[in-house]
């Protein structure tokens, strides 16, 4: 309900499809799969709000399953959103072992991860932060992958080895409110409440995507499809509010390890765009 309300609100002139199929691995695949090759409605963009630690995702079968759809999903022009996770960097709950995590499909060198922060307006100023609300309060998901290289467009990133050494796909690429304490207002079951996590940037930004694509479409005649090498290429023009204070170490046993700064890390990406900006990249 929170992605549907959300991306509704961003967008509410799009066509929103919902894929169900059975919580099973092979069920998600699938749904995937459906979206991605949807003859009839041809999402130009899809939300996707589940995720776990890449390396413990089950099967690689699995891993490479789902990863095949998305990369299909930017081949074809469709742009994939997917929360980046709500754990922090140890991107697990109470059976953490004592060790960082990416969070996958997140992870997937062809989605556009999506982590979160805590916004503020007092007076009209924006004051926003990584998000970190600690075991109770949640924390944006991010880190190194461990399973997929370094794609390309990330080789100016300033991407950081993974504590195991590997020169991986760093996440998230952007970055949006999801603290609950500063969330989202929706109804469940008739009833109001507020609602965050990367949950919640996710058809965030698969709203915003969807606006773009309305513009490009009426321009050019196609959508953005897989934009991460043009946000990247393009990150110092403005197009992105850097987010500079936090870390996403939920537990404070990892001592900070992705901490916010100047540019790309690991708890905000690139930061939260300014939508009017990033359109005019994507449509030039």
């Amino acid at each position: 309900m929170l992605d549907i309300e959300v991306a509704g609100a961003i967008a509410p002139g799009a066509r929103i499809v919902v894929y169900f199929a059975p919580n099973t691995t092979n069920g998600f695949i699938d749904a995937v799969k459906a979206a991605v090759h949807d003859t009839a409605r041809k999402p130009s963009v899809i939300s996707i709000s589940w995720g776990g630690p890449e390396d413990q995702e089950g099967s690689q079968q699995f891993v490479d399953g789902l990863n095949e759809a998305i990369r299909d999903a930017a081949a074809m022009g469709v742009t994939v959103c997917v929360a980046s996770g709500d754990n922090g960097s140890a991107d697990m709950g109470a059976d953490w072992d004592g060790k960082p995590h990416a969070d996958f499909p997140a992870s997937s060198p062809f989605a556009l991860a999506c982590g979160g922060t805590n916004l503020k307006a007092p007076n009209g100023h924006i004051n926003e932060v990584v998000w970190n609300g600690g075991p109770q309060g949640g924390a944006g998901g991010g880190g190194v992958s461990i399973v997929f290289p370094r794609p390309q467009y990330q080789a100016q990133a300033h991407v950081p080895k993974s504590p195991t050494h590997h020169n991986g796909r760093g996440v998230p690429d952007v970055a949006g409110d999801a603290d609950p304490a500063t969330g989202y207002e929706i109804f469940l079951n008739g009833v109001g409440t507020t609602i965050g996590g990367t949950s919640a940037v996710a058809p965030l930004m698969a709203g915003l995507i969807a606006r773009i694509n309305e513009a490009t479409t009426k321009k050019f005649g196609k959508t953005v499809g897989f934009i991460n090498p043009l946000i990247y290429a393009a990150h110092t023009q403005g197009v992105f509010r850097d987010i500079t204070v936090g870390n996403n170490d939920i537990t404070g046993d990892l001592h900070g390890m992705y901490k916010a700064g100047p540019g790309w890390d690991a708890c905000s990406g690139l930061g939260v765009p300014n939508g009017e900006a990033l359109q005019n990249l994507l449509s030039a």
